[in-house]
């Protein structure tokens, strides 16, 4: 496939997809067997997927996974792609669970695949985990993801808007959320992978600040005392993040850098 119109790294990715669907061999095969000639119904596929990709769908949504924090996805048009900045949240939460040294009871508002608490609970197997969507297409995506990675029992899921889909008097040591940041006039809404993503995972329609508002300011009634609430944000909602928490009444605010040298997490405590 050396005169596909894809990169190198896209091409092996799909062609990879394709070897282990239609013949059960493993990434390896791709230098191993280099010479091996696609069957009518792979070949089929891999053009369907070529010009798929070219017109610009993910490839997550494609190959229907992704890798996170050391955990697989299973992956669909339902719910937001995972991204490495956001397992900046997973080791905030992986962290407080060890500097608590016992079961520690976590929240994941806005769940989608249901990554941060999949990838906390494969981690930490003391861990209590809630995550909650107010898409019933996300959670059924998560709820499969569970299966799959054998942890249906590990993890509670429940539908609503943020704390509305959980118990007046639950309470929990950490409230992780990764919501929709992104203001609805922004131009990358209509470039990339977002253009194929679910619009409600990605902005509140308003200026970005709204469902971090709406996290902020209810995760007091949730969080047991001296609870962590971290969040992540746009990369330049930092000062304003920082100042909902302020406004909050929350101690101990920290910023956070992701991987690319962006701040994209604020922590606080109750």
């Amino acid at each position: 496939m050396s005169d596909s119109a894809l990169s190198p790294a896209e091409t092996k990715i799909l062609m990879a997809y394709i070897l282990e669907k239609h013949y059960q061999l493993p990434r390896s095969a791709l230098l191993s067997r280099d010479d091996l000639e696609l069957n009518a119904r792979a070949l089929e596929e891999w053009k369907m997927l070529e010009s798929k990709r070219i017109q610009g769908e993910p490839i997550a949504y494609l190959i229907g996974k992704r890798g996170f924090h050391n955990i697989e996805l299973y992956v669909a048009p339902g719910v937001l792609i995972p991204r490495p900045e956001t397992e900046l949240l997973v080791e905030i939460g992986l962290h407080e669970i060890k500097r608590l040294n016992t079961p520690t009871k976590i929240l994941d508002l806005g769940t989608g695949s249901g990554a941060i608490a999949l990838a906390i609970a494969h981690e930490a197997p003391d861990a209590q985990l809630t995550a909650t969507d107010q898409a019933m297409e996300a959670l059924d995506i998560a709820k499969i993801n569970a299966k799959l990675l054998n942890m249906k029992s590990r993890v509670q899921f429940f539908q609503g808007s943020w704390y509305e889909a959980i118990e007046a008097d639950n309470s929990f040591d950490v409230i992780l959320s990764n919501p929709p940041y992104i203001t609805s006039q922004d131009h990358h809404l209509s470039q990339g992978d977002l253009r194929f993503e679910p619009i409600s995972a990605l902005t509140d329609h308003g200026n970005g600040l709204t469902c971090l508002e709406n996290i902020i300011s209810g995760a007091k009634y949730h969080l047991n005392t001296n609870g962590l609430l971290a969040v992540e944000h746009g990369f330049d909602q930092s000062e304003a993040v920082v100042a909902l928490m302020k406004q909050a009444d929350f101690q101990d605010i920290q910023t956070h850098l992701d991987l690319g040298g962006h701040y994209r997490v604020v922590s606080g405590r109750k």
